[in-house]
């Protein structure tokens, strides 16, 4: 039995939390506020991430931490608390002697257009990709200077069973199950790739169970073969037995929408991932751990199992 701790309790942190517990791990759900049914098998601790007396003591005594920290899509909220967020953690899992693994996106790759691999170079585009890279130096400095065994497990674009924020989630499955069209702030006709969060879940256990040379560099989440977002949200409307009905949002309409939602204002910076086709290379995760992501008709299947369940709740 290991011990681990899973610094927040989203979509990720939550199946993360499920697998550890299901196999027999002893789970420590770290974040600000005490979450409902936590799986039997983990205990709650309060920490503020950003606290950095808070964090050690949430570290203290587990060879592990997983950061499934998700903050607030802002870029100022990014800018001031990442930096603290990752300084703490590192500390943390340096005086408990913890491996670290962070669960990260791909956003320091920034604007590309060949499909993205671990060893493209980190970008200075925009803010939050250009802060995304920064914590990247961060975790990777650490690492190499010895003070800690980090890694980054990075994943594209997820959606699953209780995905609020996700495009395929909480803004397709969910609205075509109530009788709405899905409401997609990018445009949906590129080729993209999508990650299951149980897989991406899995690809973070892959790295607690791992070896420490598959430390102190980045690895990519398997996914299914490469759709368009258009056809992915088509497969899921045959799925629940609807109309494929899909409102974009005119990117003009963005910076308005965002005088009142700052969130959905900053996907501006944004677009790259959606105005062209968006690849994601997993060729290295497959050759060292495993090569059999969940196809889009089990993962959508599952999905809108579960938003059908929440309808009848």
């Amino acid at each position: 039995m290991r011990k681990i701790a899973v610094f927040g309790y989203g979509a990720v942190g939550r199946e993360t939390t499920a697998k550890l517990t299901a196999r027999g791990d002893n789970v420590r759900v770290v974040q600000r506020y005490e979450p409902k049914n936590i799986p039997k098998g983990s205990i709650f601790q309060f920490a503020d991430s950003t606290d950095r007396d808070a964090t050690i003591a949430a570290c203290a005594g587990v060879d592990t931490v997983i950061c499934c920290i998700g903050l607030r899509y802002i870029s100022t909220v990014w800018q001031h608390d990442w930096p603290a967020v990752m300084a703490n953690l590192i500390d943390g899992c340096s005086l408990a002697n913890a491996r670290l693994i962070f669960a990260d996106n791909l956003y320091m790759y920034g604007p590309q257009t060949a499909p993205l691999t671990e060893d493209m170079p980190l970008t200075t585009y925009g803010r939050k990709p250009a802060l995304r890279a920064a914590i990247t130096k961060q975790w990777k400095s650490a690492h190499d200077a010895g003070r800690v065994r980090a890694v980054a497990v990075r994943a594209s674009d997820f959606y699953g069973p209780d995905v609020a924020t996700s495009v395929i989630s909480g803004f397709g499955v969910a609205r075509l199950l109530a009788g709405q069209p899905v409401l997609s702030p990018y445009p949906t006709d590129q080729l993209h790739d999508f990650v299951y969060v149980p897989d991406f879940a899995r690809a973070l256990i892959s790295l607690a169970d791992g070896p420490d040379d598959a430390y102190g560099q980045a690895w990519h989440v398997p996914h299914a073969p490469t759709r368009s977002l258009r056809d992915v949200l088509t497969l899921a409307a045959s799925l629940i037995g609807v109309p494929p009905r899909i409102t974009v949002v005119p990117a003009a309409l963005v910076p308005l929408i965002g005088l009142v939602s700052k969130e959905v204002g900053e996907t501006g910076e944004m677009r790259f991932q959606w105005n062209r086709p968006y690849l994601v290379d997993a060729s290295k995760f497959n050759a060292h751990f495993w090569n059999d992501p969940t196809t889009f008709e089990t993962g959508l299947g599952e999905t809108v199992a579960f938003y059908r369940a929440a309808l009848t709740e």
